[in-house]
C-alpha cells in the first residue's frame, strides 16, 4: 500500500522512493537507531549539558512523517522499557516511565506527530517555516515534561529545573534543523532532477 497517496511526501520518500511494508519497517527501525545515536550525543556545557535527544525527536518526525515517526518513537521507547540503555546517559527500564522525566518521554511521541504532520505539509522545506515547526514540536515536550515533573518538585522548581536551563540548547538544535532540513530538500530535489534528465535521454 502506498501511504504517500494520502499525504504529502516527506524527505525520506524522495531520498528512498518506492512503497511497501519492508521499506516502511526499515525507516521505522532507522528512526529508532537515530534516536539512540542522538541520545548518546552530549555537549558538556555548564551548568546544563546539551544532549542530542530532542534534536533526534525533531529529525525523526521531519524525516519520516507523522505515522512512521510515531511508530519509530514508540519503538525507541520500547527498547528503553525492556532495559536497553538507549535513553540519555545510558538510562533504561520501566522506572523511567513513572519517574520525574516520564512526561518528557510522552512528549517525544506528541512532538514527533506534530513535526511529522507539519513536514507532510511542507513546513520543513524553508528555513523560516522549519523554525516554526520545530518550536511547535518542542512545546508538547516541555508542557508534558514540566507538568509531570511538577508533581514531584512543584511547578516553580519544575520550570526552573526542567525548562529554563534547556532553552538555549534547544534554540541551537532548532537552528541546526532549520539549516539542515531545507538543505536536505535541495539535495534530494537536485537528485530527482538529475534522474529525470537521465530518463529522458
Amino acid at each position: 500500500m502506498d501511504h504517500t497517496s494520502t499525504r504529502r511526501a516527506v524527505i525520506m520518500d524522495y531520498a528512498w522512493p518506492g512503497a511497501g511494508l519492508w521499506r516502511d519497517a526499515a525507516l521505522v527501525i532507522g528512526g529508532a537507531v537515530l534516536m539512540v545515536l542522538c541520545s548518546r550525543l552530549e555537549l558538556p556545557l555548564k551548568p546544563v549539558p546539551i544532549t542530542g535527544q530532542t534534536f533526534g525527536v525533531m529529525l525523526v518526525g521531519a524525516l519520516l512523517g507523522s505515522r512512521r515517526g510515531i511508530v519509530s518513537m514508540l519503538s525507541y521507547l520500547g527498547l528503553g522499557a525492556v532495559g536497553l540503555p538507549v535513553f540519555a546517559g545510558g538510562a533504561a527500564g520501566l522506572a523511567r516511565f513513572a519517574g520525574p522525566t516520564a512526561g518528557y518521554l510522552a512528549g517525544f511521541v506528541v512532538a514527533t506527530a506534530v513535526v511529522g504532520w507539519l513536514s507532510e505539509h511542507s513546513w520543513d522545506r524553508h528555513t523560516g517555516t522549519t523554525i516554526v515547526a520545530m518550536v511547535l514540536g518542542m512545546i508538547p515536550i516541555y508542557l508534558l515534561g514540566v507538568a509531570w515533573l511538577s508533581h514531584f518538585v512543584g511547578l516553580g522548581q519544575a520550570v526552573a529545573a526542567g525548562l529554563l536551563p534547556f532553552l538555549v540548547g534547544d534554540a541551537l538544535k532548532i537552528g541546526l534543523a532549520a539549516l539542515s532540513l531545507p538543505l536536505g530538500w535541495r539535495l534530494v530535489g537536485s537528485r530527482g532532477r538529475s534522474d529525470s534528465l537521465r530518463n529522458e535521454r
